[in-house]
């Protein structure tokens, strides 16, 4: 039984605004940063792990089997030219990926990149961001990213720019 409908859907409702917006990458949501086909780049809040981003789907499901072949093939393109994006200009020690949807049921990837001076490089971010519920202070660290917002997503959308060619 799905968990979610596009009517009900978070990432649904979002993804008409998103796609309401006049910019060909980025719109009014300045964490907005690229239009794909298939998909949207998201910056994510948890800037501390710098470049994080939230790949969103433009189909609603809830596993990557129930996209059909072709589509799901483009979204895994998309999101390893995220990847590459991300690699290139953070240059991380390394990015984890994470296709969950325990709380927001529409395919979605979280690309974490990692960093060697993160002292908890060795464990899921989760772990941080879990810790971080109920204190601000944790919660502002781990929100704040080693530049403004606004330039890590145009940094971002530069690199996609490139890769893209458009």
């Amino acid at each position: 039984m799905p968990l979610s409908t596009p009517e009900l859907c978070l990432f649904c409702r979002r993804l008409h605004a998103w796609d309401d917006a006049t910019s060909p990458s980025r719109g009014a949501d300045p964490d907005l940063i690229w239009r794909f086909p298939h998909s949207v780049v998201v910056l994510g809040s948890w800037q501390y792990f710098h470049g994080y981003c939230v790949l969103v789907s433009r189909t609603h499901a809830e596993e990557l089997s129930q996209l059909e072949r072709t589509t799901r093939e483009a979204f895994l393109a998309e999101m390893c030219l995220l990847a590459e994006a991300l690699e290139q200009e953070f240059r991380p020690r390394k990015l984890n990926y994470e296709l969950l949807g325990n709380q927001v049921p529409h395919l979605h990837w979280h690309l974490f990149p990692r960093y060697a001076e993160d002292p908890g490089h060795l464990k899921p971010v989760w772990v941080a961001i879990d810790q971080a519920e109920g204190n601000a202070g944790e919660q502002a660290r781990l929100t704040t990213g080693p530049c403004p917002r606004e330039e890590t997503a145009r940094r971002i959308a530069r690199r996609l720019q490139e890769l893209t060619g458009r």
